[in-house]
């Protein structure tokens, strides 16, 4: 049997997500996706470009124009059948939806596998990554959410899928989308982000934060991110925050400025290609994972950066 992938999309282009999550469903087999919305052709015609992909499933509704978890799901269940694996990012969305699919079909989720070991066996992280399990599923259906940083991207272009309708669920009435507020930037999203400059509590204040760190992204062309405790200490929003309870990334280039490196954070951040440190205190726990270590004070070191870069470039 196929492996289906609930893709995540904006109604006319395919995110990132869903291209690692195709990477994970080739493992399994042959690579079904869902695109699952309202006038989301394009994103369906996208889909179907994407290497790997044999069929796409388009359910095209009203339902469905707000990705509402209820009705995804039941989305997800009317096609269900069909399949031996549902693979989801392990996203806010994926998140969302999946539990209620396994529930629904009375089984358990793997989540947040990071390897595939064969059609029924998983790798996921535990303990904050410290450890890592190796999961057999027994269920005739397995329920899985996919970390994306544990695999590559697919190309997203030099497939020919076919593009295949399917029926969209009627609305089941159990919520009911209000509005949303989406924050706004000319900067990469973090978890697609190629490099990102994180800054910690070191910093001591929101002024500092954006002084010294932003003129580092700026030259880089970076993302912005933050350790929890700089989130919690009010330095940066929390959209911005990388580590186990918040963001998971993986880009070719972290630079963790006043970050002590909690278990925590690096949880978040350690599968990054490569890890640049900037701290005072040689003991902080960041040097372990870094690549490149800078025992220096932050405030002093990230300016010369930006005045090296600004004269290089």
């Amino acid at each position: 049997m196929a492996a289906l992938v609930i893709a995540e999309h904006d109604g006319a282009s395919i995110k990132g997500a869903t291209l690692n999550t195709v990477t994970a469903a080739a493992q399994l087999g042959e690579v079904h996706v869902l695109i699952a919305g309202l006038n989301a052709g394009a994103a369906a015609a996208a889909a179907a470009q994407i290497a790997g992909v044999t069929k796409v499933l388009h359910a095209d509704g009203a339902s469905l124009a707000d990705g509402l978890a209820e009705n995804l799901a039941a989305q997800v269940l009317a096609v269900a059948g069909a399949y031996s694996h549902l693979l989801f990012p392990a996203t806010a969305s994926g998140k969302n939806v999946a539990p209620r699919v396994a529930a629904k079909l009375d089984v358990a989720q793997v989540t947040d596998i990071t390897k595939v070991i064969s059609a029924d066996t998983f790798e996921r992280p535990i303990y904050a990554g410290n450890a890592i399990a190796t999961v057999q599923s027994t269920d005739a259906v397995k329920v899985i959410t996919v970390r994306t940083t544990g695999f590559d991207a697919a190309a997203a272009t030099g497939g020919s899928a076919a593009v295949e309708s399917v029926a969209a669920v009627a609305d089941s009435g159990k919520s009911q989308f209000v509005g949303r507020e989406v924050t706004k930037s000319d900067r990469p999203e973090l978890t697609a982000a190629k490099i990102i400059v994180s800054g910690g509590r070191a910093l001591g204040s929101s002024d500092k934060f954006n002084e010294v760190l932003i003129p580092l992204a700026d030259k880089l062309g970076a993302a912005l991110g933050a350790s929890r405790a700089a989130v919690d200490a009010g330095y940066a929003p929390n959209d911005w925050q990388v580590g186990q309870t918040g963001k998971i990334v993986a880009p070719s280039l972290y630079i963790a400025a006043g970050i002590s490196g909690a278990i925590q954070h690096l949880a978040g951040m350690k599968d990054s290609k490569v890890i640049v440190a900037i701290n005072k205190d040689p003991e902080a726990p960041i040097f372990s994972v870094a690549d490149y270590g800078l025992e220096a004070d932050l405030f002093a070191a990230v300016p010369e950066l930006v005045t090296v870069l600004a004269a290089w470039r």
